[in-house]
């Protein structure tokens, strides 16, 4: 059997589920982006190579990425977004305060 035959078999029902799945489907992988964008970002940021190595591999569907920031990088919500909020102290490593001369 060629593989056209599977889809004039298949149950009436089976396209409707499927087209039901996918705003669901796309709803999950937009959260599963976001948060293991922003814990990639701060991982980087905060030079926790093993960390980042960490989140990058493994999936969990943002669980394991929200316990990272919540938990060992201990950031709140509002430092989510925050370029202040990078180092193990809770201050930026990069000096933006010094002159260029030239």
């Amino acid at each position: 059997m060629g593989g056209a035959e599977h889809f004039i078999n298949m149950p009436f029902w089976v396209p409707a589920l499927i087209a039901a799945l996918v705003p669901f489907v796309l709803i999950f992988i937009l959260w599963s982006i976001v948060w293991k964008g922003l814990a990639l970002w701060h991982a980087a940021r905060r030079g926790e190579q093993w960390w980042f190595l960490a989140l990058l591999i493994i999936n969990t569907a943002g669980i394991l990425e929200i316990v990272y920031l919540f938990f060992f990088a201990k950031l709140h919500w509002r430092d989510l977004f925050s370029h202040n909020s990078h180092g193990h102290d809770g201050h930026d490593h990069h000096d933006h305060n010094h002159s260029h001369n030239g």
